[in-house]
């Protein structure tokens, strides 16, 4: 069972008590991401990211990355669209080591000109990275013309450009801004010392007093009708499909997910056995929902060749149909529920699982829902409940469709929309 506590500063503490197991998860969660970027600063939530790592008043970067190593440790974080986190997994017994080492990234980053550059050619070349990945690079694309001229549909790493015009000035006010007491959420999940781990984090976090967060200006992401295509010389193609989903914190994301997993979500999948088991047209397809704070997005993705393309859509458009029409059978809907709640309890036997279901969830819609709160969700989904989301969900007038591969406009991309 979790506890919430507030600091003497206002950041929020959420701690999960396990104590059969000999580690701990610590985590550091700041409400921001590419969705609080503009056109000039892409890319910088990630960056900053980045910088945190390089170096601090206390530590260099080897020393900072040696405190974990030399424990048996691990440190890491992650950037998404709506959140940056950074987070430490150590034994119960390092806790102490852990707290200090995160709480002197993110209190006395140096935020050095030189280890600035150093890091954009880190950055530039995680993007170069990412355009040999077509399998990643589809799911950016679909999600720029699904969301364009929105930060939703911004690349979470930045581009070429906006990365090259970075400079400690603009980092310092943008870690100011977003870097705020009532914006940060501190995620504990292991075999712990409370009352220790409250007094650390007090004495570490007592004079960080930042409160100068600019008020939420994003506006409510439109879902865009949208086509567009990205030519690689390769021999896969790659395609995405993207329908309007379902936003965080609604009631009706569990019934989507009960129907995910009939539709795309799994091996056992009515799209996996189709399209790859049955015919053999594609190694990978798969299907899944996006929740994000004010909208969602249902994706359909498959790689295959690219003369099988017109097949592969026609059979997804017969699975979509035949979906709406005849909904999932008592089998499936009973295996499906069953799978959700398996996975999710399988999810709750690592700390990390634990501290980051906490952490999000409060940070992003200011509540942590129990396990018997999750679970008795997935239990009252209703056969009615799943059939008026698969017709919400598989409404054809929001579909975009993204491909990277070997295709042009000669191919007929926006034909594939009236599927």
């Amino acid at each position: 069972m979790f506890e919430r506590h507030k600091l003497s500063n206002g950041v929020r503490v959420i701690v999960e008590h396990i104590p059969h197991v000999k580690s701990v998860s610590l985590g550091f969660w700041i409400g921001v991401g590419s969705i609080h970027e503009n056109s000039k600063n892409n890319g910088i939530s990630h960056f900053i990211e980045h910088m945190l790592f390089k170096g601090t008043t206390n530590r260099t970067a080897k020393q900072i990355a040696e405190s974990i190593d030399s424990i048996g440790g691990q440190l890491n974080a992650f950037t998404s669209k709506e959140c940056t986190c950074y987070y430490a997994k150590v034994l119960d017994s390092h806790l102490p080591i852990a707290v200090d080492v995160l709480s002197d990234m993110l209190f006395n980053s140096t935020f050095i000109d030189i280890e600035i550059e150093k890091e954009k050619s880190v950055v530039l070349e995680e993007i170069n990275m990412y355009e040999d990945s077509p399998d990643d690079l589809v799911h950016d694309l679909l999600s720029k013309i699904t969301f364009s001229n929105h930060s939703l549909g911004s690349p979470i790493l930045g581009t070429n450009q906006t990365v090259g015009q970075f400079h400690r000035e603009m980092i310092l006010e943008y870690v100011a801004n977003n870097y705020t007491c009532d914006n940060i959420v501190v995620s504990v999940a292991g075999n712990i010392d409370q009352q220790l781990l409250l007094s650390l984090l007090e004495e570490k976090f007592a004079q960080y007093t930042n409160k100068i967060k600019v008020p939420d200006t994003i506006e409510v992401p439109n879902f865009t009708k949208n086509s567009g295509h990205r030519y690689k010389d390769i021999e896969q193609l790659h395609f995405c499909i993207g329908l309007k989903g379902i936003p965080q914190g609604h009631k009706d994301l569990y019934p989507l997910l009960v129907m995910n997993n009939v539709f795309g979500g799994s091996m056992s999948s009515r799209l996996f056995q189709n399209i790859r088991e049955d015919k053999g047209l594609a190694y990978s397809v798969f299907s899944y929902p996006s929740s994000y704070s004010r909208v969602g997005m249902m994706t359909i993705y498959a790689g295959i060749n690219p003369n099988q393309l017109l097949e592969v859509t026609k059979l997804i458009s017969e699975e979509i149909s035949n979906m709406k029409e005849k909904g999932l059978t008592e089998e499936e809907f009973y295996k499906s529920k069953e799978q959700l709640k398996g996975n999710y309890i399988l999810g709750l036997e690592s700390t990390s699982s634990r501290m980051t279901s906490m952490g999000k969830s409060e940070l992003l819609l200011n509540r942590v829902f129990t396990q018997k709160e999750i679970l008795d969700k997935i239990d009252s989904v209703t056969m009615e409940d799943v059939c008026r989301v698969t017709h919400d969900i598989f409404n054809l007038q929001y579909a975009s469709v993204a491909l990277v591969g070997k295709i042009d406009n000669e191919q007929g991309v926006n034909e594939i929309l009236k599927f």
